[in-house]
């Protein structure tokens, strides 16, 4: 498997703000790198407007 230099470092802040372009949401988002992260798991986002990653505490803002 080939690791994509392009795509940024995976889990290093503690807060995202995502839009509706980023659903479904995932963490690390699809554009960073998951070589050397967490396991992606998606969060369900839609209904409260914001969640935290179980696994590296990230939390994620949905902005309308």
């Amino acid at each position: 498997m080939q690791k994509n230099s392009n795509s940024q470092q995976a889990c290093t802040q503690h807060r995202y703000e995502v839009t509706a372009a980023d659903l479904p949401l995932s963490c690390p988002l699809q554009s960073m790198r998951v070589w050397d992260a967490h396991p992606r798991v998606y969060l369900p986002i839609e209904k409260s407007g914001q969640v935290i990653c179980p696994y590296c505490g990230a939390e994620y803002i949905l902005k309308k």
